[in-house]
């Protein structure tokens, strides 16, 4: 007895989901990690509490990027890319698609980008120091990431406005951070990982200037610096709009290809 039609059309469309998803096709991927607080997760668009739903022209959804999923499963990205990670509040607009969109726009059409969210909002560095939850969740997340192929190229790091408030957590980010850095290469095992730090826009306290200070005076190989100061920022006087936060995605794109 010949295997049935329904069989083969299911499998057929099982190979095809997976090729437009450029998983299992021999596109190189090109992961990054997308880290740190609120304004890495995304807040644009984002009013008392609920995300309006407007995308982009510069987040649209392409087949050509990835989203690592909560349940480790890769699929096609789209907005609000950390809406089942940072689950606290509600996620909108973040700069993670218009970067990948950014990457691939010039990159050409082989190109495949698969992202890694990871952010938590209202977190402190200290809390993503080596053996916290949220480090620990990051590293296993970027390790199961590249199981089934793919480079993690860099790290895209937002954080640091929760370091503001109090006079020791900004005087102590610069270390804390580069702690950071030198565990998160070591425990992923790529000594020279790419780091895209973003220098603060805004903050929750009055210690916005040290921990900027910090951000640009960390010293360590590979690791770069998008300042984000002057982007508009929403109501809050603390969350970047949609549009700046398209903005940063363009920049912190521009930072990665001219690595």
């Amino acid at each position: 007895m010949g295997t049935p039609r329904l069989f083969w059309f299911y499998l057929f469309s099982l190979v095809s989901t997976l090729a437009n998803l450029g998983i299992g096709s021999s596109a190189p991927m090109d992961i990054f990690i997308l880290a740190g607080q609120s304004n890495m997760a995304g807040r644009g668009g984002v009013v008392h509490g609920r995300w309006e739903g407007y995308v982009p022209p510069q987040c649209q959804p392409d087949s050509r990027i990835l989203r690592f999923s909560a349940g480790r499963q890769w699929e096609e990205a789209h907005e609000p890319l950390h809406a089942d990670i940072d689950t606290g509040k509600a996620c909108g607009v973040g700069p993670g698609m218009a970067f990948a969109n950014e990457v691939v726009r010039s990159r050409g059409p082989e190109e495949v980008v698969g992202l890694v969210p990871c952010a938590v909002g209202g977190t402190r560095i200290s809390q993503w120091g080596r053996g916290s939850s949220l480090y620990n969740q990051m590293v296993s997340r970027a390790e199961e990431s590249v199981k089934s192929g793919g480079t993690i190229r860099a790290v895209l790091w937002y954080q640091g406005e929760s370091d503001t408030v109090r006079r020791p957590d900004a005087e102590g980010y610069r270390a804390n951070m580069e702690s950071l850095v030198t565990n998160l290469r070591s425990d992923l095992n790529i000594p020279y990982l790419l780091i895209i730090q973003v220098a603060l826009a805004s903050g929750e306290g009055r210690y916005i200037d040290v921990v900027r200070k910090a951000q640009q005076e960390i010293n360590l190989p590979n690791v770069k610096c998008v300042d984000a100061k002057g982007l508009p920022l929403g109501p809050d006087n603390l969350h970047l709009t949609t549009s700046s936060e398209v903005q940063l995605g363009l920049m912190l794109a521009h930072a990665f290809l001219g690595s």
